[in-house]
């Protein structure tokens, strides 16, 4: 979807993105399942070169990208890696504070609560970033990943720091980016130990409720589309979720792969790992797996995942409802699943399942367990 920005970096709906989802609804068949080879459609549809940065802009050394904690036994296996939108995919929020959620069910659903909703959530995403994530000092020093700047950690004793006393701001000199390298390490340490380390018991009481009536008025898209994180980590639909190892990555005993989450939004980087605890996604994507296109472009986001996860026994499917991830998967050649609002879709959450990704991974690599028979 076409974003322009608020001062706070709240990503809305643009004009612009009108006649790109026309299109789309138009080729359904291209847009539920794409191929790598559907070429000359998406060169049409979109002039190259001027949605993306271009990725020279944007150069990071291998030792700043997250670390995968990797052993040559895991490179060995195949691994399906799940890279995920997040608003109107994972979260529904524009949609609520626009009315488009409600206009998609044609008069049955009460878009003035659903605006009600989405504005309770704007509110409290932004007051929790800026009251415990650092984010009122940081809104402008947005980075892709929390761990570009580590380099810049000298892994100085943090216990007894005093973050606003100690002159971080411009200029962006090694100074204060070892200085946004602390913040960026205490927001990691967040992440891990979750929320319940955070908020009091009336805090958590709040949000349980404001997430179930959510879930209840979006006829639980928000706890499907976590059910289904589950089963991708896991690698079946009827198995037990269990929690992922160091970097997001959890075995499966089941079919002896390996499966990833990976989150790249178009909004800002803090925000947007507050949402992963708000709406209850980071005990099923880990902070490492969490990146911001919000400077960079998604094609960019795309390249640094495939760059980290290097290896012919890795496999890739984006997941989102926009046209950014869609021509970026292009351009990797990657399966692409768009996700739809819409109530007939089964494209959606309650609707997508475990079944129709692997639809998607098969189409495209090939399914490795009748390789395997043939062998």
């Amino acid at each position: 979807m076409f974003l322009w920005t608020t001062s706070r970096g709240v990503a809305k709906s643009g004009p612009l993105a009108q006649p790109i989802l026309s299109s789309w609804a138009r080729n359904d068949a291209i847009i539920n399942l794409f191929f790598p080879f559907s070429v000359l459609f998406w060169e049409n549809l979109f002039e190259p070169g001027i949605f993306f940065h271009s990725s020279s802009q944007h150069t990071l050394s291998a030792s700043s990208l997250p670390l995968n904690s990797l052993t040559q036994a895991d490179m060995n296996q195949i691994t399906n890696v799940y890279v995920w939108d997040m608003d109107e995919t994972l979260i529904l929020l524009k949609s609520l504070l626009n009315g488009t959620y409600a206009e998609a069910f044609s008069g049955v659903k009460d878009s003035q609560k659903g605006v009600e909703i989405g504005k309770m959530w704007e509110k409290h995403i932004l007051q929790i970033s800026d009251d415990f994530f650092f984010y009122e000092q940081i809104e402008n020093c947005n980075k892709p990943f929390l761990e570009a700047l580590s380099k810049y950690d000298d892994g100085q004793d943090l216990s007894d720091y005093d973050f606003k006393q100690d002159g971080f701001g411009p200029p962006h000199d090694d100074l204060n980016k070892k200085k946004l390298a602390y913040r960026h390490r205490v927001i990691a340490n967040k992440y891990k130990q979750g929320l319940h380390n955070i908020f009091d018991q009336e805090m958590m009481d709040l949000w349980d409720a404001l997430y179930n009536m959510t879930d209840e008025y979006t006829d639980r898209w928000l706890s499907s589309a976590r059910e289904i994180l589950e089963q991708c980590i896991s690698g079946n639909e009827d198995a037990t979720f269990c929690l992922p190892a160091s970097g997001g990555i959890v075995n499966s005993n089941e079919t002896g792969s390996r499966h990833i989450n990976v989150l790249v939004t178009s909004g800002s980087l803090i925000p947007s790992l507050v949402k992963c605890l708000l709406f209850r996604l980071d005990s099923l994507i880990s902070y490492e797996n969490v990146y911001s296109s919000w400077d960079v472009g998604k094609l960019q986001c795309f390249e640094w995942i495939k760059e980290r996860f290097n290896n012919p026994n890795f496999r890739f499917c984006a997941i989102g409802d926009g046209w950014e991830e869609c021509e970026a998967a292009q351009a990797m050649k990657w399966p692409f699943i768009k996700i739809d609002l819409r109530p007939s879709s089964s494209h959606r959450f309650p609707g997508l399942t475990l079944k129709t990704v692997g639809f998607y991974f098969s189409v495209v690599y090939g399914n490795p367990d009748s390789e395997n028979d043939e062998e």
